[in-house]
């Protein structure tokens, strides 16, 4: 399911024009294709018994887990500070095009007016910074997607145990006179 909602969400926000970037929706759909093959996997070997396909289930599932929990708690754990450290730091790299663009889209100028006189520099422009707007989006984003990835995340844990405790039992259509 969660593969699936991720490439929904892609193709949504596609659709929408929220995300114009090529690459982060190819990346969003390539993890969600991903997850997708990996419950696919799940699910086969859970329907045959079979051991192999479990084991790597678990062993995968239990690396997402990782993974998922440890950006899950990087989104949760960044401040107000440090996310305008990163936008301070990646603006000079941006074209003037995606700057033109952004400031367009979002009605905003500049990224951060760090005067002391900020009320005056509003007042005669008329707009917020760039990066006052992007705070706003980004701080409400990075708690949700943390949330949500934390949820996600002890999920994949209990179908890690749930894998685990079923490969360990014997497969009922096996032939009880067998050795294994």
């Amino acid at each position: 399911l969660v593969g699936l909602l991720l490439i929904g969400v892609a193709a949504w926000g596609k659709g929408f024009g929220i995300v114009s970037s090529i690459h982060i929706i190819g990346g969003v759909i390539a993890v969600g294709f991903f997850l997708l093959l990996i419950a696919i996997v799940g699910l086969i070997g859970a329907i045959h018994h079979h051991q192999v396909m479990l084991f790597f289930y678990m062993i995968i599932l239990g690396l997402v887990f990782i993974f998922q929990f440890g950006v899950s708690c990087s989104c949760l754990a960044i401040n107000r500070s440090r996310q305008e450290g990163l936008f301070s730091s990646t603006w000079p790299f941006l074209s003037n095009k995606t700057k033109t663009e952004l400031e367009k889209n979002l009605d905003c100028c500049g990224l951060l007016n760090s005067t002391a006189d900020f009320h005056t520099f509003q007042a005669e422009f008329g707009c917020l910074t760039c990066g006052e707007k992007m705070l706003q989006h980004s701080d409400e984003a990075l708690k949700i997607l943390g949330g949500v990835g934390l949820f996600f995340s002890f999920t994949e844990i209990l179908g890690v145990w749930l894998a685990m405790r079923y490969r360990n039992q014997k497969d009922p259509r096996a032939n009880p006179s067998a050795f294994l």
